[in-house]
């Protein structure tokens, strides 16, 4: 198979729902496909900076990702047991975080400001989403993990500059 078909020089994409479909290359879907494709690789990116003990979690919420596009055109694993999980994993590192008590600036670590990234690009992917909500049937499911990953990568950028010796700077 090569990678490239030439079939989308002419602005045009196959997006795959219950039968392949061809829409121009702005429409919503690919929007959001393109948005989720870009968090997921800024937390490949992430996943690199992390201890060992992290990577797991970044995969596994990679592969979910790769759930969110599929359930925007097609069937998918991706469940509410998958929200729950995020909530569960917040909830675990909130604990080990002392109060936040005002706005926090991003940075801190490399791998804290790197998770900083990955929220505001999943931020504008959960958008992307809502959009296509209004011209795409949409699992509930999908808007509502992405909400829940921001929450996640910015629990998980304090985390990781509470892990490593970097005070939070307070806007």
């Amino acid at each position: 198979m090569k990678i490239y078909t030439r079939s989308g020089d002419k602005g045009s994409t196959q997006i795959y729902a219950d039968k392949p479909v061809r829409v121009e290359k702005d429409d919503a879907v690919v929007q959001s496909y393109g948005d989720i494709d870009e968090l997921n690789s800024h937390l490949g990116l992430l996943a690199s900076m992390v201890a060992v003990h992290l990577k797991e979690d970044i995969y596994t919420i990679q592969r979910n990702l790769f759930q969110a596009g599929f359930a925007i055109s097609a069937s998918s694993t991706l469940t509410q047991n998958d929200v729950v999980k995020l909530e569960s994993d917040i909830d675990k590192m909130t604990a080990t975080l002392g109060p936040q008590t005002t706005f926090v600036l991003p940075g801190g670590s490399k791998a804290a400001a790197q998770s900083h990234v990955c929220r505001a690009v999943c931020r504008r992917a959960e958008r992307a989403v809502i959009v296509l909500t209004k011209h795409y049937d949409v699992p509930a499911v999908v808007p509502a993990y992405l909400n829940r990953l921001s929450d996640y990568l910015f629990t998980f950028a304090r985390f990781l500059n509470a892990e490593a010796g970097f005070d939070e700077v307070a806007v």
